[in-house]
């Protein structure tokens, strides 16, 4: 049995783990409101340019001389997996997830033929894939998320898959993260963003029936909204996997500081009875002594 010195220094190690778990709770709870907000705000504009484009790309006459990041390499031998994740734990099973989704990804294509390759968007990713898949990951972003999520480095990271592209690195690029759906539940999202998924948007609630008259050129307005759409679908995941992030660690410290609470009503009891076991003892040496006097 613990000795009443060991139960007070766990009982204090105790309550001192609970307000850590206490403040970060607040901590998340307010980045939550405004990361909830945010990503909120973010998905009518995406979807919204998703259907535009849709739109504008099912009205043009030969998609074969369309930009590359629309018709593609013509073969999709290479992929490549954007992990989107955190650079910090403590938020549940918010990485574990992520992480869970892109190995069942890279494996079943692998049992295709296909060349894999992953680029982590949040250490974290890194972290669970480095074990069984560490020779697939071409790099890791860290802070990406640091300062909340922004638009910057949204639009360097699209910039960086399109040289990565025009290079023939890959040939389809797939980000997957966790969107946004409450502060205890997140979904896993698998989304193609190279090439632009026209087909697959031209059947989905996101395309409008709109016509649109193109000036100038359509190659030209593709030229340009084809990036800016890149960057945007990436900017999207950044802000669902941000407030995902947060709800996820207020979730889990408020569990944490609950069972901290618990755990110390047990060791207080604990305590109590030890304190109370060794005084009866004393009584009792006390009483025997004058007895035996």
């Amino acid at each position: 049995m613990a000795s009443l010195k060991d139960l007070r220094n766990r009982i204090n190690s105790v309550k001192s783990t609970q307000k850590i778990t206490a403040a970060m709770k607040m901590i998340a709870a307010t980045k939550l409101r405004k990361a909830q907000a945010a990503a909120e705000d973010g998905r009518p504009y995406a979807r919204s340019m998703e259907g535009m484009l849709a739109s504008m790309i099912a009205t043009l006459a030969n998609v074969d001389t369309a930009p590359k990041l629309l018709s593609g390499h013509g073969t999709d031998q290479k992929h490549l997996l954007i992990v989107v994740t955190a650079d910090r734990g403590l938020c549940g099973g918010f990485n574990s997830s992520i992480v869970r989704e892109a190995k069942r990804q890279i494996s079943r294509r692998i049992q295709d033929g296909k060349e894999v390759k992953v680029l982590c968007v949040g250490r974290k990713g890194r972290d669970g894939l480095k074990r069984d898949y560490g020779s697939t990951v071409i790099d890791t972003i860290e802070n990406a998320t640091r300062y909340g999520a922004q638009f910057g480095p949204a639009r360097d990271i699209a910039r960086r898959l399109r040289n990565l592209f025009e290079k023939n690195e890959f040939d389809v690029a797939t980000i997957v993260y966790n969107t946004f759906k409450s502060a205890m539940s997140q979904e896993v999202t698998t989304k193609q963003i190279i090439p632009f998924p026209a087909a697959e948007l031209a059947h989905s609630d996101t395309s409008s029936a709109a016509l649109y008259e193109l000036e100038p050129a359509d190659d030209v307005l593709l030229d340009s909204l084809l990036p800016a759409n890149l960057a945007m679908q990436i900017f999207r995941a950044m802000l669902e996997s941000f407030a995902s992030e947060q709800g996820a660690r207020m979730t889990a410290m408020d569990n944490a500081t609950r069972n901290a609470s618990d755990m110390i009503d047990s060791l207080t009891m604990t305590y109590n009875r030890t304190r109370q076991a060794a005084i009866t003892k004393e009584l009792i040496e006390i009483i025997s002594g004058a007895e035996a006097v």
